[in-house]
């Protein structure tokens, strides 16, 4: 009993700084919840929750360690390990926040382009590395060796994973160069076609229509031609073929044509208000070729704003009376001298 009565009180005393620690915690979360908001601080305060609580104990620790009687060296070592452990959980903690952070950049647009998987990943990992760094130096490892040594490793890992490094440095082309942004609907290869979700390390995401999702390679997009629909606007001229017949007035059918275009600008979703035109384009073999140009908000939009478009063109000239050809082809068969002439069917 004697013996572990030098024991008492740093025992009393980590526990009492650790419950303090945790009820100064507790009282710090809900007041910055009070001043701040919840939406504002709740991705913060999930991220330290779990570290928070950890420090709290290191903390007390700290306190016990400070009032029992040890050795120079064994209380230095135990100095050492709970400073590590405090720099890697810190680390960890940073790494969490700036990562979130820019997730949470990319879904509100705030930088005025996605954040992609790549940026992340390279958040997380310049933080872990500096905090490794910062962890070995207070443990007393060399770093300069460890460097030197990592440098000749990288060699013979690059030498090895080529193929997976060219897919990174790609990757880093396309977030420098920026020929596709997250969210963006592109077309890549002339085969590949949809919604940017995610430039990550190695693929890159594009999510198509039929809500597939392809995953291409960073050096094959890179490679690629690229037709970016969102840039450098959303919006997009929408060309609207249209036949009618050669004895239609032209006049009258341009007219209509940018009648029914401007009367659907207020009512049909995706087709903006600015004025169309309407021009003859071509003679085709069995009718006048019109266009019809207008502009619609986005890519996507053309598909419904042309279905909606044609019903109401076809409708109106129905009302007219404008016809809409379809071809005809005449076929003229002549009987050469001394051929028998045909007999008609039923003779």
């Amino acid at each position: 009993m004697l013996r572990m009565w030098p024991l008492f009180w740093p025992a009393v005393a980590f526990i009492g700084v650790s419950l303090s620690a945790l009820v100064l915690r507790a009282a710090f979360t809900r007041g910055l919840r009070r001043w701040l908001g919840v939406s504002n601080v709740e991705l913060f305060l999930r991220t330290i929750r779990l570290p928070s609580i950890l420090w709290c104990f290191v903390l007390g620790l700290f306190v016990a360690i400070e009032l029992v009687d040890l050795p120079r060296r064994p209380a230095a070592q135990l100095h050492s390990v709970l400073e590590a452990a405090v720099i890697l959980s810190t680390t960890f903690t940073i790494a969490g926040v700036l990562a979130s952070l820019a997730a949470a950049a990319g879904e509100r647009r705030a930088l005025g382009i996605g954040m992609t998987g790549l940026v992340r990943a390279a958040v997380r990992g310049t933080i872990l590395l500096i905090g490794t760094l910062v962890m070995l130096d207070s443990l007393g490892v060399q770093i300069t060796p460890l460097l030197t040594a990592l440098g000749v490793g990288g060699l013979a890992v690059a030498l090895a994973l080529q193929d997976t490094l060219s897919n990174l440095f790609a990757g880093v082309h396309l977030l420098a160069d920026k020929p596709i942004r997250v969210g963006d609907y592109v077309k890549i290869a002339d085969t590949i076609e949809g919604y940017v979700v995610d430039v990550g390390w190695r693929s890159t995401r594009v999510r198509m229509l039929q809500n597939n999702v392809v995953i291409v390679p960073n050096k094959r997009v890179a490679e690629s031609i690229i037709i970016n629909y969102d840039m450098p606007e959303r919006r997009m001229a929408l060309v609207l073929r249209v036949g009618v017949g050669y004895d239609s007035d032209v006049d009258k059918i341009e007219r209509l044509l940018v009648e029914e275009a401007t009367a659907a600008a207020g009512e049909v979703a995706g087709l903006l208000p600015d004025p169309p035109s309407a021009r003859l384009v071509g003679f085709g073999d069995s009718a006048l070729d019109f266009s019809l140009v207008c502009q619609v908000a986005s890519f996507v939009d053309q598909f419904f704003v042309q279905h909606e478009l044609r019903k109401r063109i076809l409708r109106r000239f129905r009302a007219e009376g404008v016809d809409i050809p379809f071809p005809r082809r005449l076929i003229e068969v002549r009987r050469r001298d001394g051929d028998q002439p045909a007999v008609p069917p039923g003779a």
